[in-house]
């Protein structure tokens, strides 16, 4: 499967496996698509282009180096797959929609738990 460079038409927001899952529930029907890389243990949501420019959430990170786009409809391993699947209308996620699913999974910060 090759990798594929950073794209013009959508940033990658790279996310641990565990949060991403919760994240995934959480945003439910506004989720795009989603890699999931098992052998990194990650998540790979597709968003906008430019909006991972100022992407500042803890654990998570924009990928600006090469991300491996499954083959349409690959749903299981090994390698690669998409866990949710890119349709028509559904490439992308809203930037704002997954930073906060993102923070929610998070929960409260150590520094806002001991105010």
């Amino acid at each position: 499967m090759p990798d594929t460079p950073p794209s013009t038409d959508w940033d990658a927001i790279r996310v641990p496996r565990f949060l991403g899952l919760t994240a995934l529930d959480i945003l439910g029907s506004r989720c795009g698509a989603v890699v999931d890389d098992p052998v990194e243990m990650a998540l790979y949501w597709l968003i906008p282009a430019g909006a991972g420019a100022s992407w500042d959430v803890a654990t998570t990170r924009l990928d600006t180096e090469r991300v491996t786009i499954p083959p349409p409809r690959r749903t299981q391993g090994p390698g690669p797959y998409w866990r949710m699947c890119p349709g028509q209308d559904r490439w992308l996620t809203d930037a704002d929609a997954l930073r906060a699913a993102l923070e929610d999974a998070l929960g409260p910060q150590q520094s806002e738990a001991t105010r």
